[in-house]
């Protein structure tokens, strides 16, 4: 691997003719989280967290707090204070890898950053994560909201529960038809964990079965750290947030990349698409106390 991309990434980047961009785009990814960056962290109340567990799937999963829950202690040190839902398999999945990858976004303003590398639980609970890739990310795909706190509006407290299933059910299956948001999580064995976000029009995801999506890539950023990552280890997590109720919808499963014209053309603006198979599906009611009001849909999506 070179010092920016691995060998996944560079395949990938050539089979879409874009190495050239790739490398002077990955100028900007750096081991250290810069001023603004660090700023940027201490407004946030929501941060996505990519793991792996004891049997290598990977999973995406949502941490939130109260801005500056998420904050950088040096240049080089990410700290996290929350907790994960119960249920979730974030916590045990440190205790057998420490690779994570971070996305911390802001759909107000469309702005995202990414950090990538080791974590550990600290004796106090808080996560401590030491970065090796800090980057940013452009405005494109995402969709413009505003958050609040249940309590902010008077919303009674719920209590939280999980269900496990081995495939989707009927609602949840509409869920992700509906869905113009997901998070996915992917990992490359030797080189760490990486969180991304995907949008796009309600229905950009395809719900082809109770175990099968699919979804078009659009144009992006052309780095491919996510399809880098999938066409080394196809292991991958997907995490549906309902932004109005704070439930969420953890799938964890196995993807793949398909480069066919025919099968793009099934997705409105897709250059290439995503297959994933469902091993485990994991719905929390309640998961966070985060509310999202939606103000627009990005200026980037397919119509």
């Amino acid at each position: 691997m070179t010092a920016i991309y691995h060998a996944g990434e560079l395949a990938v980047q050539e089979q879409a003719g874009v190495r050239v961009m790739a490398a002077r785009v990955g100028r900007g990814i750096r081991p250290t989280i810069p001023p603004a960056a660090q700023q940027f962290l201490l407004d946030q109340p929501m941060i996505i967290v990519a793991t792996a567990d004891a049997r290598g799937r990977v999973w995406a999963s949502v941490l939130s707090g109260a801005p500056g829950f998420v904050r950088a202690e040096d240049e080089r040190t990410l700290r996290i204070d929350a907790q994960s839902p119960p249920g979730d398999p974030l916590d045990e999945n440190l205790k057998v890898n420490d690779q994570v990858g971070v996305l911390v976004i802001e759909p107000a303003t469309r702005q995202r950053m990414r950090l990538n590398g080791k974590a550990v639980k600290r004796a106090d609970g808080t996560i401590s994560v030491r970065a090796e890739q800090v980057y940013s990310n452009c405005p494109k795909y995402i969709q413009a909201r505003v958050w609040h706190r249940s309590a902010d509006t008077g919303e009674e407290h719920a209590e939280q529960s999980v269900r496990r299933a081995a495939s989707l059910d009927d609602e949840q299956r509409q869920w992700i038809a509906r869905a113009d948001t997901f998070f996915i999580a992917s990992r490359h064995p030797d080189v760490g964990a990486d969180a991304s976000h995907r949008g796009g029009n309600p229905g950009f995801v395809h719900v082809e079965d109770g175990n099968h999506l699919a979804w078009g890539d659009y144009s992006g950023n052309q780095m491919f750290q996510t399809l880098g990552n999938i066409s080394t280890n196809p292991r991958a997590g997907l995490l549906f947030i309902d932004f109005e109720r704070g439930s969420t919808l953890q799938l964890t499963g196995a993807a793949r990349v398909v480069w066919s014209a025919g099968r793009a053309v099934e997705f409105n603006g897709a250059e290439r698409v995503v297959e994933f198979e469902v091993e485990e599906a994991v719905e929390r009611a309640n998961a966070t106390d985060l509310r999202w009001q939606f103000m627009d849909y990005s200026p980037f999506n397919p119509a």
